[in-house]
């Protein structure tokens, strides 16, 4: 059984909170990394920033280069190069990390177990190993005190953000958003019960979808630390992409004949997953997706699995039964980030879709509308207007000239400055999108994501019409429509009457009405306090000068002035204030 991390939280002495936050502190002032975040400059200097403060910050960083919507085009490239510092644990340490959360010993459970890992990252390290069967797997084993490190640092992190709420409005990026997202895929990457939720779902849902291939989880022998998965042959895809063509033309365009298959296969696997399945793959980037190709007796056992899977799961898959096959697969690993879409979010996906054919800024406008949360008043108006301003130059370009992820970080900028948030669903799906996109365009320059989008889009609308809601929704407005038809008349008449009779109203609203009476009344309050002020000083000027013998009535005039005086030095300085404040 696997815990949840929330339910047994790791007890976390002071001494390690304060160690750890001078040793953050240090490496915060070497690299000036609160200036640089915030203004969103000098990228380099944090990512080394975060290499040197280890697991937390560098998966913080990992976690950040997938999210344009919340940093800087440069800073998601700059990320996207973090490497892993942590040293590999000793064959001693991930046996007794083994034992202590699945209460078994390794040589119970294996036939055989690599004591040195392949491959090491900031949360945890892999290993080879046989099952008792002879099934060969891999395991991850998560680093000793990584939990309790992501504690310490979240809780520092909670800190430093309840400060930040003090500071005046940093404008490009929102700390406390950027906490909450960092906080729970943090959380989500060192429970392993999400992995393992996530990568039983996406087995079920694209193992054997065509040449598509995923590795198995195998809950039963896994734990909060520990995940075992079935061993995938295959090396990166980057090193598929990365083999130069050969100069004979034949077997050229052979090969790039089989390159624009192996993009249409991944993409129309990638748009079934989100138009489909509504569960995605968040971070489909190269080292997440292995290509390996096959001698004929391992494609002929692959299909016999294939086939086996197809009648025990009843799979769809987009290649019919009798349909051979490539020599080649494709592998999706690393299931710690995910996206899920709701159906209403799907309809809006769909609907932004199919604007963009119609090049209408108004209509892209209604469709981004439907996938933001309003965090403030609308001006629907200037909105439209300042999208249109916007997308003019990108109207004449076609889908594979526009940097996907400056476009977004520019959109969601322009989003926020009129009260909207895009929703984090849908950013993590447009950046996963431009991930594979990056793939696909390497693969096949010719093929746009959008060009095969889009049939999806226009077949999930001919799916979810209903030609009989239609004409019940029809009937049902043309039935009130009939039954209010005999009331125009009396309608009409009372019109009439309150236009004759002088009853009517005209409400008029101007543009950008709210803040012109705001600084009105502003400048209303200010006069009020100007004459207060005047006629406080000159009323003590009176008792003053008529206060001859009557010392009471000297120091209730000097009083006044003094009164005077504290107010106008308080004035001023909240006006310094405020001036400072909208300058910084």
């Amino acid at each position: 059984m696997v815990k949840d991390i929330s339910s047994s939280p790791v007890e976390i002495t002071r001494q390690n909170k304060r160690q750890r936050l001078l040793e953050i502190v240090h490496v915060i002032r070497e690299h000036d990394m609160v200036r640089n975040f915030i203004r969103q400059k000098e990228p380099h200097e944090v990512r080394l920033g975060f290499e040197e403060l280890g697991p937390t910050f560098i998966k913080i960083g990992q976690i950040l280069s997938t999210r344009p919507d919340l940093v800087s085009p440069a800073y998601t490239h700059e990320f996207s190069n973090l490497q892993d510092n942590v040293p590999i644990d000793d064959y001693t340490t991930v046996a007794q990390t083994f034992r202590t959360q699945t209460g078994q010993e390794i040589s119970d459970v294996f036939a055989s177990f690599d004591e040195q890992p392949f491959a090491s990252a900031s949360i945890g390290q892999t290993h080879h190993a046989l099952l008792q069967d002879g099934t060969s797997v891999v395991v991850k084993i998560q680093h000793p005190k990584v939990q309790e490190l992501v504690q310490t640092d979240m809780e520092l992190f909670e800190k430093a953000v309840s400060i930040s709420k003090i500071a005046p409005d940093i404008g490009v990026i929102d700390p406390e958003e950027i906490f909450q997202e960092i906080r729970n895929a943090l959380y989500n990457e060192i429970n392993t019960a999400t992995e393992i939720r996530n990568g039983q779902e996406f087995y079920e849902l694209n193992h054997s979808d065509g040449i598509i291939r995923v590795p198995h989880t195998y809950a039963e022998l896994s734990a909060q630390k520990v995940l075992v998965t079935s061993y995938m042959p295959g090396d990166s895809i980057k090193y598929y992409l990365d083999e130069p063509l050969s100069s004979d033309v034949q077997v050229a365009k052979q090969q790039r004949a089989e390159r624009k298959a192996v993009a249409e296969a991944l993409v129309k696997n990638f748009v079934k997953q989100v138009f489909d399945d509504n569960f995605f793959h968040a971070d489909p980037h190269p080292g997440n997706i292995l290509f390996k190709r096959f001698d004929h007796e391992e494609i002929k056992e692959d299909n016999r699995n294939r086939e086996f899977e197809r009648k025990v799961r009843g799979k769809k898959t987009s290649l019919r039964a009798k349909d051979d096959l490539p020599d080649y697969r494709i592998t999706y690993l690393d299931f710690g980030m995910m996206g899920r879409l709701t159906p209403n979010l799907v309809d809006g996906i769909i609907q932004i879709i199919l604007a963009l054919n119609t090049k209408d800024t108004r209509t892209i406008g209604q469709a981004i509308l439907t996938i933001c949360n309003r965090t403030g008043p609308l001006d629907q108006g200037k909105f439209f207007e300042e999208l249109g301003i916007f997308l003019q130059p990108y109207m004449q370009m076609g889908l594979g000239q526009v940097d996907l992820p400056s476009l977004l970080f520019e959109v969601i900028k322009l989003c926020r400055s009129n009260n909207l948030q895009a929703k984090s669903e849908v950013t993590l799906l447009v950046k996963a999108f431009a991930s594979l996109e990056g793939i696909v365009a390497r693969l096949d320059p010719t093929l746009a994501m959008m060009d095969v989008a889009r049939p999806f889009a226009k077949e999930y609308l001919l799916d979810h019409f209903s030609w009989k809601g239609l004409v019940e929704d029809s009937a049902l407005d043309l039935f009130q429509s009939l039954k209010a038809a005999p009331k125009f008349p009396l309608k009409i008449e009372q019109l009439i009457n309150l236009l004759t009779t002088g009853q009517t109203k005209l409400n008029i609203q101007l543009k950008g009405q709210e803040p012109f009476f705001a600084n009105l009344a502003k400048l209303i309050d200010r006069l009020v306090a100007a004459l207060i002020i005047s006629a406080l000083i000159l009323g003590s000027s009176l008792l003053v000068q008529g206060s001859a013998g009557h010392p009471a009535i000297y120091k209730l005039g000097v009083t006044g002035y003094i009164i005077s005086f504290v107010v106008i030095l308080l004035l001023i300085g909240y006006s310094l204030h405020t001036r400072f404040k909208n300058r910084k």
